[in-house]
């Protein structure tokens, strides 16, 4: 992993930014970002936390660290503000994890571009299992099993698991059957599940059950979240983790807490006074995040209808804003357009004005015709185009028909055509 490299979405987005600017017309999947506009009370807890200036506690105030705590028991997560730290991201906390846990990493693969690089930063390996038929973010459990006893019979030492749930980059959530499997896995194996619920607010179908690996094995699982995905707030960077409540989750905790003091210190003031408000989830926000919920929902739907409709392969999404589609069928089509790989078609596909990410980059095979979607691109490029997404949605309507998303559709359908046009 050379240090002159930034993570690929991010140059990504960068390289897309610079086009743009340059006036050419770019339908953009390429980010993993929520581009809404920030929910007023969100502006006035930051304004109001101004003059929290001073560091704090390491793992966040007592007032923050019991919100989250009360997020997490609102959930099926019985949890005390002493098993909770917050961060600068989630980024921050999951870096510090790999840190200070033994053992090399099992990551699904596909997997989130960030996974594989904290590892390699960490100084363990990073062993990729594919994932079920069904779903992303978690691996296929006989395939675990199967990379398990192969690392360590070439003296390797899997150590952690990762899950995703639901996923990026496939937009999938893994059921609750498959969870426990995975869960009875990691007990066998002694292995510490980290699992990444930042995506749990934006399930499409608030009924859809739902199973944290926590619920199963709360004394391996440490769950990580965020405010980046279901609050549009990526830039304010506020992450926090929930630690088992043994003594080994204290020990956990603590390891963590002593990364964190000489890397973050703490998280800033004024994003504590948001967390703060966030994680206690009142009830106007609440509203918000169910409209914001059913906006990512169609129009991840109708991405999703248009890859299908060309030929290509796709796991139905259920939550975040991604799909995953697989041009396999579409190869002999390609093929006569001089493409054979992932890098291939995402410059194909860049050429015809469609930004997306290869595969490879999230741990995929290079050579499948594979590459991650970001639906939430597609809401406008102005706060008034992004509002009027929210306000269709709050009105019952659907924002497809607004001429700004209808456009974007149309152009991302034209792109599809030309690319598959036999």
């Amino acid at each position: 992993m050379s240090g002159r490299n930034i993570s690929p979405n991010l140059a990504l987005d960068q390289r897309i930014a610079e086009r743009r600017a340059r006036g050419e017309r770019i339908v953009h999947l390429g980010f993993g970002e929520s581009r809404l506009p920030v929910f007023p009370p969100l502006r006035e807890a930051l304004v109001e936390g101004a003059e929290r200036n001073a560091y704090g506690p390491v793992a966040g105030a007592e007032d923050v660290r019991t919100a989250v705590a009360g997020w997490f028991g609102r959930r099926a997560l019985p949890t005390t503000p002493d098993q909770v730290i917050v961060a600068p991201g989630s980024k921050a906390l999951l870096l510090a994890l790999q840190l200070v846990h033994p053992g090399d990493v099992l990551l699904p693969s596909p997997c989130w571009v960030t996974y594989r690089p904290q590892a390699v930063l960490a100084g363990k390996r990073a062993l990729g299992v594919p994932v079920p038929a069904e779903c992303g973010g978690v691996p296929d459990p006989d395939a675990l099993r199967a990379r398990i006893r192969r690392a360590r019979a070439q003296g390797q030492r899997p150590g952690i698991l990762v899950l995703t749930s639901p996923d990026n980059p496939t937009g999938t959530t893994a059921a609750p059957a498959l969870i426990r499997e995975l869960c009875g896995i990691a007990e066998e194996e002694e292995l510490l599940v980290v699992s990444d619920e930042i995506y749990r607010d934006l399930l499409h179908d608030p009924r859809r059950p739902y199973l944290s690996p926590a619920e199963v094995l709360p004394h391996r699982t440490v769950v990580v979240t965020g405010l980046s995905k279901n609050l549009a707030l990526g830039g304010w960077r506020i992450g926090a983790a929930r630690f088992p409540a043994d003594e080994d989750g204290r020990r956990l905790r603590d390891d963590v807490a002593s990364v964190a003091s000489e890397n973050w210190s703490t998280l800033a003031g004024p994003m504590q006074q948001v967390a703060a408000y966030a994680f206690a989830e009142p009830p106007e926000l609440r509203a918000r995040l169910a409209a914001d919920a059913r906006l990512h929902a169609r129009v991840a739907a109708a991405v999703y209808e248009r890859f299908v409709a060309v030929g290509a392969v796709c796991r139905p999404p259920t939550g975040g804003f991604y799909v995953y589609p697989d041009f396999e069928p579409l190869r002999a089509v390609l093929a006569r357009q001089g493409v054979s790989d992932d890098e291939g078609l995402q410059r194909l596909l860049e050429d015809h004005g469609v930004a997306v990410l290869a595969g490879r980059h999230f741990g995929d095979d290079p050579a499948a015709l594979r590459f991650r979607a970001a639906t939430s691109m597609l809401y406008g490029d102005t706060r008034e185009e992004q509002r009027a997404a929210q306000q269709a949605v709050e009105r019952g309507e659907d924002p497809l028909l607004l001429p700004h998303v209808a456009e974007v559709l149309g152009d991302l359908e034209r792109a599809l055509a030309k690319l598959t046009a036999v």
